[in-house]
């Protein structure tokens, strides 16, 4: 394995800043990003990537590669709660299985973004499509709406005094969450910009998605960085087996995506991302269509394992560790 990549990426300056924020928090600083602009930054990550990603499936067009790499994308955002939910059944009641085998059917959009940059940094730099954004949102969805069906599958004996106590379960409901999300809704968006606007909308705006890109993701890092630490003592008190389960599942997950690729044939800069996407946990999407739906599954668990330790494991070790892999692979 090549260290050099991991050491590569830890000296990424966003990455640096992730852990200036979690030492903050074990030093006990008073630094903090102020609450408004977190979500500032997520929202112009989105927009950014979107955007870029619109504009080069502008370049580019769709071909049959690009149609196989979203259909494999989809069937993974399906597939990977299914056979996490039983993994984690041998531990948890069939609530918290299932929330965090959706997010972790799911995607972390900042994960992607940080394996973008990574790619970017390389030299010379490693090219990925454009459509990979668009793999990027079509994921998000599925996982939702298969970790909902679990639970209905799952808790048949309960069934009847959920809908007593909290009103009768809205497929419509879930359906909105899961496709109307704002993430979900503003990376389309973007990415439908990007495609209609091409080179004079890409013109017009690459200043602003492309010079301060990076000041906003180191940003949005250390910021996350702050909130991943403090979500740390919620993940040690909750055992070693979700402990393991959030490092051994993210890597699983990703060498079946990297074999996935392979056998589909795209390049190895659209692999690590596939990779990555398949790797990463949502824990902003899933967690507030879980909250609204699950009630009983328990946030400290699927919020805390996506967050506290597989977005950190992911950002820092795993993207150089897949794009090893790739590398050794693809020759």
């Amino acid at each position: 394995m090549d260290s050099s990549l991991i050491l590569s990426n830890i000296l990424n300056p966003p990455v640096l800043f992730f852990f200036i924020g979690m030492i903050a928090v074990f030093l006990k600083s008073d630094l903090e990003i102020p609450h408004p602009l977190p979500k500032l930054f997520s929202l112009y990550l989105l927009f950014a990537i979107g955007f870029k990603g619109g504009h080069e499936i502008h370049e580019s067009g769709i071909n049959s590669e690009i149609a196989i790499t979203l259909l494999a994308a989809v069937i993974m955002a399906a597939v990977v709660p299914i056979y996490a939910f039983f993994i984690l059944k041998i531990k948890l009641d069939a609530y918290n299985a299932a929330a965090i085998a959706a997010s972790y059917g799911s995607i972390s959009a900042v994960t992607f973004v940080t394996a973008s940059s990574f790619l970017e940094q390389q030299v010379p730099p490693i090219e990925y499509g454009g459509h990979m954004v668009a793999a990027l949102a079509l994921m998000e969805s599925p996982a939702i709406i298969v970790g909902l069906i679990l639970v209905r599958l799952f808790t048949q004996d309960n069934k009847a005094d959920r809908e007593d106590s909290k009103g009768s379960f809205s497929w419509s409901e879930v359906l909105r969450e899961a496709f109307l999300n704002g993430s979900v809704f503003l990376l389309l968006g973007s990415l439908l910009v990007g495609i209609v606007t091409s080179e004079q909308g890409w013109e017009r705006l690459e200043g602003f998605t492309g010079e301060i890109f990076y000041g906003m993701l180191t940003f949005f890092l250390l910021d996350m960085g702050l909130v991943a630490a403090r979500r740390i003592g919620d993940l040690i008190k909750s055992g070693s087996f979700v402990i393991g389960f959030s490092i051994l599942m993210p890597v699983f997950n990703a060498l079946v995506g990297i074999f996935i690729a392979r056998a589909i044939g795209i390049s190895q800069g659209n692999a690590l991302l596939f990779a990555v996407l398949c790797s990463s946990a949502s824990y902003i999407a899933v967690p507030a269509a879980i909250r609204m739906t699950v009630p009983e599954a328990n946030p400290s668990l699927y919020i805390s394992m996506a967050l506290a330790l597989t977005f950190p494991f992911n950002i820092i070790i795993g993207i150089p560790i897949y794009l090893a892999i790739i590398n050794r692979i693809w020759g």
